[in-house]
């Protein structure tokens, strides 16, 4: 596996379970909701995080953008869609987004070279 998207993954679930062992209910209720945000429902599971995608770019969250890039990933998008949906994101965001694009294009490349090994 790519060693940014190995680092990234591991970090994630570190600290995720770090914030939950906390047992603080709020948190575990904001987690649960963003995990069911993304389940299949009247929008299927690929237009959800094309969603999660742009608004993390918008919002400009590195973190945010790399677990959309992945999911999008295992949910079966290819580049050009993720690529016209980051698009948009810089559209609305403006050129303020476009070192999270680079970003999200480096991360992109990292998810397919894991998936390749």
């Amino acid at each position: 596996m790519s060693n940014l998207v190995e680092e990234f993954n591991s970090y994630r679930a570190r600290m995720n379970d770090a914030i939950l062992e906390d047992n603080n209910k709020i948190l575990k209720r904001i987690f649960n909701l963003d995990t069911n945000a993304f389940t299949e429902g009247a929008l299927d599971k690929k237009t959800k995080e094309l969603l999660g995608l742009v608004a993390s770019t918008v919002l400009r969250c590195d973190d945010c953008v790399k677990y959309h890039l992945e999911a999008s990933h295992k949910a079966g998008l290819k580049k050009e869609e993720v690529v016209e949906a980051l698009s948009i994101a810089t559209l609305v965001g403006g050129t303020i987004v476009i070192p999270h694009l680079r970003r999200a294009y480096e991360y992109w490349d990292a998810v397919e070279k894991s998936n390749e090994e």
